[in-house]
């Protein structure tokens, strides 16, 4: 099959929906119960606000979406982080084809990002991070868009995504100060106009209520996030050591993305010119999150979490062709096909090894039953639904999601106000 325009089109469209399937079947089909991370986003939804202990909110809106069409159906949820996995890859496609004459390059840069982990293995977990993804993504395109056109729209869905992935998670913070860093530049010397703060109108607007729950909230997510770094007790080997760890596991989680570059190139031998406006763009949005992720380590002596990196790879395919395009030998797509089919495959088929094999993991938790058993308890003394729980996020979380009633999570309860306390199922001290 020759491969023009419309062929590579149709194999790219052919591997997003092979894509999606696949990873939306096969944690339903193997997994008893939905990971932690997508029943605590569960519990946040069934009790909507602008912002919660760990996390701010889009995840808990977009996962409550999907409850109220399909209810507690597990495989709606597979789907849904599969969809801002394809969203992503079909952004990048477009975005690459700014970037390459010829599409075959567009195609290899969303292609070769199944070496990265990320985005296969990981994602039928629907989180924050994998919320990330699409806005992240999307802000990158807009962004560039704005940079080469200029024009107001452009900029204004550039100010709107980079809200909605605030919303989603605040390391959107890194490639929000990478962006900045790279309009001082441009505006310095004068390739773009003013016209781009025009992307703030939206991003105020979008992140206000959160901002004003943020602070009637005694910023109690930005504490968690500091928490979770294991920040404030840290010795002068941490500012060595805890960077060192970051960097080595980096070079793991690009090993099968390298060798994937490796069976492309015919010679590891390529001129940079920083007077490439392309390049540096991509450079901008790819290297300089990376590195201040690395001197938050460095300088704080903080652990950066592996998964916190999700989103951080989505373009490095297309900085990676870029640079090495001259080098490229088309007529090693075989050798890069094979392995390509071989990490297409195997990832699945490792997965769910693990969900079959391993019996003591989150996803085998008997949520349903427990719930059923749960509900009958609560039939012989009372003829109401359960309209609240409380307790953790993971048991009271599961309660909230398989009761039919769908009660309201509270961690504490003070939040729930029920006078008479005959409607509220307390899970604090079931371990």
């Amino acid at each position: 099959m020759a491969l023009n325009k419309k062929n590579l089109d149709n194999l790219f469209y052919i591997f997003v929906a092979t894509h999606l399937i696949i990873w939306t079947l096969i944690p339903a089909l193997t997994n008893n119960n939905l990971p932690l991370d997508t029943i605590e986003a569960l519990a946040w939804g069934s009790n909507l606000d602008w912002g919660f202990n760990k996390h701010p909110p889009m995840s808990a809106f977009a996962v409550e979406i999907l409850y109220q069409i399909f209810g507690s159906k597990d495989w709606a949820y597979y789907l849904l982080s599969q969809i801002c996995v394809i969203i992503s890859f079909i952004v990048i496609f477009k975005f690459a084809e700014d970037f390459f004459k010829n599409k075959v390059f567009c195609l290899l840069s969303v292609l070769i990002l199944e070496g990265i982990y990320f985005y296969n293995f990981t994602t039928p977990e629907f989180n924050v991070n994998v919320c990330l993804m699409p806005f992240w993504a999307l802000t990158v395109l807009f962004l560039w868009r704005g940079v080469t056109e200029n024009q107001y729209s452009d900029w204004f869905w550039f100010g709107l995504f980079s809200a909605l992935g605030f919303l989603s998670k605040y390391l959107f913070i890194y490639l929000g100060l990478a962006i900045d860093i790279y309009l001082i530049y441009l505006i310095y010397t004068k390739k773009i106009d003013f016209k781009c703060i025009l992307s703030l109108v939206p991003f105020f607007i979008v992140l206000l209520p959160h901002l004003i729950w943020l602070t009637e909230n005694d910023y109690i997510t930005i504490t968690y996030g500091l928490h979770r770094t294991g920040g404030g007790d840290q010795s002068i080997l941490d500012h060595i050591i805890h960077p060192i760890i970051f960097l080595g596991k980096q070079i793991g989680i690009l090993i099968p993305f390298l060798l994937m570059i490796f069976l492309l190139i015919s010679k590891i031998k390529t001129k940079i010119s920083f007077k490439d406006d392309k390049l540096l763009f991509l450079l901008a949005i790819n290297i300089i999150p990376m590195a201040l992720v690395l001197l938050t380590s460095i300088i704080m002596g903080v652990k950066i979490r592996t998964m916190w990196m999700t989103p951080f790879y989505l373009f490095f395919g297309v900085l990676a062709i870029y640079i090495f395009q001259s080098q490229i030998n088309l007529n090693k797509l075989k050798s890069f096909a094979t392995v390509f089919i071989i990490l297409f495959i195997f990832s699945p088929f490792a997965y769910a090894y693990v969900s079959i094999t391993q019996t003591d993991k989150r996803t085998d938790y008997q949520g349903k039953k427990f719930a059923e058993e749960v509900q009958k308890i609560w039939n012989k003394k009372y003829n109401t639904d359960i309209k609240f729980v409380y307790g953790d996020e993971w048991i009271a979380g599961n309660l909230s999601y398989h009761l039919k009633s769908r009660p309201e999570w509270n961690r504490e309860a003070k939040c729930c106000k029920v006078s008479d306390g005959v409607n509220t199922m307390n899970l604090n001290d079931r371990k």
